[in-house]
């Protein structure tokens, strides 16, 4: 194959797009030097979504791929715009949607890294706000007997402002502790993460209603690059955008866009996090869509995860896990991109503990690399369906059906 339409929707990520441009411009480049190929990076055509070019020359083969990224960071952004006391209300909300269902049980029993990731921010923000009490009691308890001390002696009155003033400073004590934590949520994640699962949980699994608009003007789009002359159009899902993906590919084949002499059509999801929305009672479109896509003969659906991404459901078939599987499913085929074999003792030491970094290593190089190449996939010579097409999925997989809620929209 020559030509190829990439179209990666990316997680819950409130960051422009460009910054996808230059992972991939500088783990392309790693990857290329490791493993004796050449890629190189060029603006796209102007108009339609942010993206880029890319030409590879891989195994021989001359191939050009358009990116382009489906955008709904703003959409992300608007829901981050909740002050720190909303922030704690969003908190209560999730841990409520998430207990009440007993989706949070059932998570557990799949994979405990990813249910930890979520506990992580509900934790970190409790201890904030822990932190912010004790100024204020400490401000009550110490504070009056220093301002007795200073003014002695002093009247009843002045007693009782010195009291008050206590108090009052220990309250813009305890704001100043959170603002400042909320100022480092850049490296502690707690807001963000907590913004990421509260809005999967506002509505209990049901996609809002602005996210299904954006959803479907990406479906028109995915549409029109299969009537284009292509070989293939390659739909990337990636964390919260895998379930987005499931949906849409679910949509655009419901409506009978795939031409049968077009482009291949295929769908690779990586680092999915499909059961924190499947479980829920009212993701009932999530759940119909991943039942029918999994027996299509339109597309080929290839699922990467690896047991050292604590933030995926790794080898988590989200098909079977969800309870949703049909009797002739075929998708998606699943393995792991097995992070302590793909990279080296020293690259796998170095990046262990960096959790959200690790997310992402789907797309970044790998020095020891196996079956998984990111950019053999984007810019190599082969379809996802001839590239794996031979392979069988991970005998590790986890495919025991666990959720509470199979109920499917109609």
């Amino acid at each position: 194959m020559k030509k190829r339409r990439v179209f990666y929707i990316p997680g819950y990520d409130p960051i422009h797009p460009r910054r996808y441009r230059e992972l991939y411009r500088k783990e392309g480049a790693a990857q290329a030097a490791i493993s004796g190929y050449e890629i190189a990076l060029s603006p796209k055509e102007k108009g339609g979504n942010y993206g880029w070019r890319v030409q590879g020359h891989i195994d021989d083969a001359q191939v050009d791929a358009q990116f382009e990224v489906l955008v709904w960071s703003d959409i992300v952004r608007d829901s981050m715009s909740a002050s720190i006391p909303g922030t704690y209300l969003q908190l209560v909300r999730t841990a409520w949607a998430y207990i009440s269902t007993g989706a949070l049980w059932r998570l557990m029993r799949l994979r405990k890294g990813p249910v930890i990731a979520a506990l992580y921010p509900v934790g970190m923000l409790l201890v904030q706000l822990a932190l912010a009490i004790s100024v204020i009691v400490i401000s009550a308890v110490w504070l009056p007997a220093f301002f007795a001390w200073l003014m002695a002696p002093q009247s009843s009155e002045g007693a009782q402002r010195s009291v008050l003033l206590s108090f009052f400073i220990g309250v813009g004590g305890a704001v100043a502790v959170l603002r400042w934590f909320k100022s480092k949520d850049n490296k502690l994640f707690a807001y963000y993460l907590m913004h990421d699962y509260s809005y999967s949980a506002s509505a209990l699994g049901a996609n809002p209603p602005e996210l299904e608009a954006r959803m479907a003007v990406f479906t028109q789009t995915i549409t029109a690059a299969l009537h284009s002359d292509v070989d293939e159009v390659l739909v990337v899902g990636h964390s919260s955008g895998a379930h987005l993906g499931v949906s849409i590919l679910a949509d655009l084949i419901r409506a009978g866009d795939v031409p049968q002499t077009g482009p291949a059509l295929s769908f690779l999801s990586l680092g999915q996090v499909v059961p924190m929305v499947s479980f829920l009672p009212k993701a009932t479109r999530l759940r119909g869509d991943l039942h029918y896509l999994s027996a299509r003969d339109e597309l080929t659906w290839v699922d990467v995860t690896a047991p050292g991404d604590g933030c995926a459901f790794a080898l988590c078939d989200p098909v079977a896990v969800s309870g949703v599987a049909p009797n002739g499913k075929k998708w998606p085929l699943v393995f792991s991109a097995a992070f302590t074999q793909t990279l080296s003792a020293a690259r796998w030491k170095e990046l262990r503990w960096k959790f959200f970094r690790l997310h992402f290593q789907y797309m970044c190089a790998f020095d020891r690399p196996k079956g998984y190449d990111y950019f053999k996939i984007t810019a190599g010579p082969m379809t996802l369906h001839a590239r794996y097409r031979d392979r069988g999925p991970s005998k590790s997989r986890i495919e025991t059906p666990v959720n509470g809620y199979t109920d499917v929209a109609p």
